[in-house]
């Protein structure tokens, strides 16, 4: 397939360190602690072995795909009727997957600095925002993504050192003090984010260059080192039964930092940080949704079919009680993103599997050789 991909594979890179990075970095990091403890760590990078190995069955849908829109390559696959069933299926749980994110930003918001704000009023606020950002395009995904994204990294590096002066790094040990099991338990929920990337395959016809799978074993190191940096630092600067009781751990660390003696509460530049990565998060699954449906380019479809349903569903979720939506959101969203990401990945390589070689390169093939045969058709006469 001839590249006319927009945008190129450092871009990758820098989306997946934010629409999956918030995820990992916020959300997961109260479902290991309970699940893991003080080994939490142990849990991302078991987890991250195992997508590793997983990453491959990517590489080779993405290879046999040859670098064709999913939706059409499962349709030529599959026929229209199940192309269809995966691709609605899909849309739809990426837009449950955002509307969760959503609500757990209102969650944040409403607890934290904006407590007098009524939450509809969020929630339109930041619909019409996302919205406004996926019916853009992914050229202007990504370029806003470039520079929201570097204050978020200088802000984390940031909090990172400030906080050195109250870590103790020996409430890390002892090591496995309850076994192989609670590790074993816990990789699931940073695999949950891990997995993710197989949403780049619906956006690989996008891309200049095929990507290969360095490319996604440098994701990988990187979201490991996005989950595996405020999971030791909040056991290391509150104690593995102190982190785990809080709800966002993250969150809680910049309560700590202080510049000198007399400026502290510096904590609002997690504002920042968290409403960004949610900006940049949602605002991409929904492109992703509106790709999957062939509705991107197209303003008035993504407004008009998109956001409507977007919106129901995150206010449906403000509906359950708090103490639910924790539940549901750091348990049982978490295992079945999981899930669901494995079986689609396993079908996509069935499919890729029976499907035999791509249409495209079948044709070049038969092209070359009919061009053979002429050849050798005008040396003979």
């Amino acid at each position: 397939m001839k590249n006319t991909g927009t945008i190129s594979i450092l871009h990758v890179v820098f989306l997946t360190m934010t629409f999956i990075g918030l995820k990992n970095h916020v959300t997961v990091i109260p479902s290991i602690l309970k699940s893991a403890g003080r080994d939490g760590w142990a849990s991302v990078l078991l987890g991250a072995f195992v997508t590793f190995i997983w990453l491959f069955l990517i590489v080779y849908v993405h290879n046999k795909s040859n670098q064709e829109p999913i939706k059409d390559w499962l349709k030529q696959k599959i026929g229209k009727v199940g192309s269809s069933i995966v691709l609605y299926s899909t849309a739809f749980y990426l837009l449950l997957l955002a509307a969760f994110t959503m609500r757990e930003t209102l969650l944040w918001v409403s607890t934290t600095f904006l407590l007098n704000t009524p939450a509809v009023l969020l929630l339109v606020v930041f619909t019409a925002l996302v919205i406004f950002l996926a019916s853009s395009g992914l050229q202007t995904i990504v370029i806003v993504n470039v520079f929201v994204l570097t204050g978020v990294v200088i802000f984390g590096f940031f909090v990172a050192f400030v906080n050195i002066k109250v870590k103790n790094h020996e409430l890390l040990q002892p090591f496995f003090e309850h076994g192989l099991e609670p590790v074993l338990m816990g990789m699931v929920y940073p695999a949950s984010g891990f997995v993710e990337l197989l949403l780049l395959l619906f956006l690989q016809h996008q891309i200049q260059n095929r990507m290969r799978w360095y490319h996604f074993a440098i994701m990988l190191l990187i979201l490991v080192g996005l989950t595996t940096g405020p999971l030791i630092g909040a056991i290391t600067e509150f104690g593995p039964t102190e982190a785990s009781k809080q709800r966002y751990p993250a969150y809680e660390e910049w309560g700590l930092a202080t510049i000198g003696r007399f400026i502290e509460h510096i904590d609002f530049f997690s504002i920042y940080q968290w409403l960004t990565g949610t900006f940049l998060r949602v605002g991409f699954i929904i492109y992703v949704c509106s790709e999957i449906l062939n509705m991107s380019g197209d303003k008035k479809q993504v407004w008009s079919k998109l956001a409507p349903p977007f919106f129901f569903i995150c206010l449906s979720l403000m509906l359950l009680s708090d103490n639910v939506f924790i539940k549901i959101n750091g348990k049982y969203l978490l295992i079945s993103t999981f899930l669901f990401f494995i079986i689609l990945s396993l079908f996509l390589a069935i499919v890729a599997l029976t499907s035999g070689k791509s249409p495209t390169k079948d044709k070049d093939k038969n092209d070359k050789k009919s061009g053979g045969e002429q050849s050798n058709q005008v040396k003979t006469q």
